[in-house]
């Protein structure tokens, strides 16, 4: 390649989608805000049965407005990860809120181990804590998924990529 503009020949594979979804637990979530223009925040998610799911107090902005449009999307990189900067994933898709004790039994344990790795006792508080009456969680489907790696394209032009000094580059 002798530029950046077609970037479709680093993609990701399963395999490192996988991975990358197993070892990050932040995303910005993206929707339609009641004026229709976007907005998006940084949230932690747990991906699960082929969705994303996260969690929001019934009174944010995105609750109403992802019950007036559905349509949303999330992003996820690897940054800040032992990935380094070089992957990331967008998804578009439909969002449903929850508010079934049924989900929220299983999905503030699985989102409280991953935010609190290793502990137990604050897992168990954290998903104390996110069982509010006024908390919801959010689940996505995603219908649309890109994926992007950058260390091949990196490998293809070794002198435009992060040198070894950057805080962010994979080891």
């Amino acid at each position: 390649m002798g530029d950046f503009e077609d970037l479709s020949g680093y993609g990701l594979s399963p395999e490192q989608e996988a991975t990358l979804l197993d070892r990050q637990v932040e995303c910005v979530f993206m929707w339609t805000a009641a004026d229709g223009g976007p907005v998006g925040v940084v949230m932690n998610f747990v991906a699960a049965r082929g969705r994303f799911w996260l969690t929001a107090a019934e009174r944010r902005p995105r609750v109403g407005a992802i019950r007036r449009v559905p349509n949303v999307a999330l992003a996820v990189t690897s940054r800040g990860t032992d990935i380094g900067h070089s992957q990331s994933l967008t998804y578009r898709g439909r969002a449903t809120v929850r508010t079934d004790r049924e989900t929220k039994d299983w999905f503030y344990p699985a989102l409280a181990s991953r935010v609190r790795p290793g502990d137990p006792a604050r897992q168990q508080a954290f998903a104390r804590y996110l069982d509010s009456a006024d908390r919801v969680v959010i689940e996505v489907e995603p219908t649309v998924r890109i994926g992007f790696d950058s260390a091949p394209m990196f490998a293809d032009k070794p002198d435009v990529g992060p040198s070894r000094h950057d805080p962010g580059a994979a080891s």
